[in-house]
Order: C-alpha cells, then sequence, then structure tokens
C-alpha cells in the first residue's frame, strides 16, 4: 500500500450550535453549501464519504451532486456519542462530572454515552478503508479522533486544534500494518463566512 493523502472536513454549523451534539441527529442551519463546496472542490477528491448523521450528510449531499460524485456515508464517522449529555448545553451538566470527562474522557464518559477509544476504533475503520485523494465530511470529535489514531496524540492534544464548522484538515497516512501518519494541511477558514 501507499502512502495516502485523505481530506477531512467537518460539517457546517447545526441548527442549535454551542451544544453537545454527538449521535443526536440535529439538521444543519445553512441550507447553502457554497462555502462548503469551495473547501471539497479545492482538494478535488476522487471519493466522498460522510457521517451519516443530518448534519453532515445533507451538505455532503449537496456538494457530491455538485461534483459528480457518489456519496457513501458510515457511522464510523459519526461523532462522540455524548449519552445522556446529547443536546445539552455543557452549563447544564454537572460541572464535576463535565470536567472528569474533559480530563479523562476514557475513564468518565458520559451516562449511556462512548468512551474515548470507542471513538477511536471507529474511526481508526473509517480511516482504513479510505483511498488517496479521498474527503469525508464529518465531525471535530472524529477529526480529532483520527489526529490521535495517526499521530499518537493523547486527547488533550488533539482537543488543543480549533476545528471550527467547515474546516479541512489533511492527512498523510503511512504504509504498514499499524495505521500511522502527520498533518499536511489545516485550513480553518477564517477569512470564510
Amino acid at each position: 500500500m501507499n502512502v495516502r493523502r485523505v481530506h477531512l472536513v467537518r460539517h457546517v454549523p447545526p441548527v442549535s450550535p454551542g451544544l453537545l451534539w454527538g449521535h443526536g441527529d440535529v439538521a444543519p442551519a445553512v441550507v447553502d453549501c457554497t462555502t462548503l463546496h469551495q473547501r471539497v472542490q479545492e482538494v478535488a477528491p476522487t471519493r466522498l464519504v460522510s457521517s451519516d448523521l443530518a448534519r453532515a450528510m445533507l451538505p455532503a449531499q449537496r456538494v457530491a451532486e455538485k461534483l459528480g460524485l457518489e456519496l457513501e456515508t458510515s457511522p464510523d464517522w459519526r461523532e462522540l456519542d455524548f449519552g445522556a449529555w446529547d443536546g445539552l448545553a455543557p452549563e447544564a451538566i454537572d460541572v464535576d462530572a463535565l470536567t472528569a470527562f474533559w480530563d479523562d474522557p476514557e475513564a468518565n464518559p458520559p451516562s449511556g454515552g462512548e468512551r474515548w477509544s470507542q471513538l477511536c476504533t471507529r474511526v481508526c475503520a473509517g480511516l482504513a478503508a479510505l483511498e488517496d485523494s479521498a474527503l469525508v465530511v464529518t465531525h471535530a470529535g472524529a477529526m480529532r479522533a483520527a489526529l490521535s489514531v495517526l499521530t499518537g496524540l493523547d486527547h488533550h492534544g488533539v482537543w488543543a486544534i480549533d476545528l471550527p464548522h467547515r474546516a479541512r484538515l489533511t492527512l498523510r497516512i503511512w504504509p504498514g500494518s499499524k495505521l500511522a501518519g502527520q498533518v499536511v494541511g489545516l485550513d480553518t477558514g477564517n477569512a470564510l463566512p
């Protein structure tokens, strides 16, 4: 297997931004996907994959139509499952429980939610299935898990990276029996609407 370059793009904002949206299937706030389309078109993907959650999938469908690509969806690329916290504002969650989660999401997952390792395992499977020039429309948590899987950075390291809506992360994945790679591009699009 050769070195692969893949691109991960965070979805457009949901209708209710600022809440902990995990597996909750909330719609995207933006119907016009022009900016997302521009970010995707710049890398000329040969394959388009998306999380199967509406806030990623619906904009990805529009982009796929514009690019003439078939859209594949995969639950591997979903956000971390926040369980009982899904759809809540951070300030509505017990501060000690939330602090423990941010400090160690493996030992302190949300009630009914997913551990950090479970997210990383899902995303690792998603990464393994990608070929060169693939693009994935996904979520910030999945993007951070991809960084962790490929680089060995822990959750503290990857959560320190700002990944706003529509951010594009380009990764180089090296061949081998264990996934490894590096970041070769990060475009947060601060100048884009």
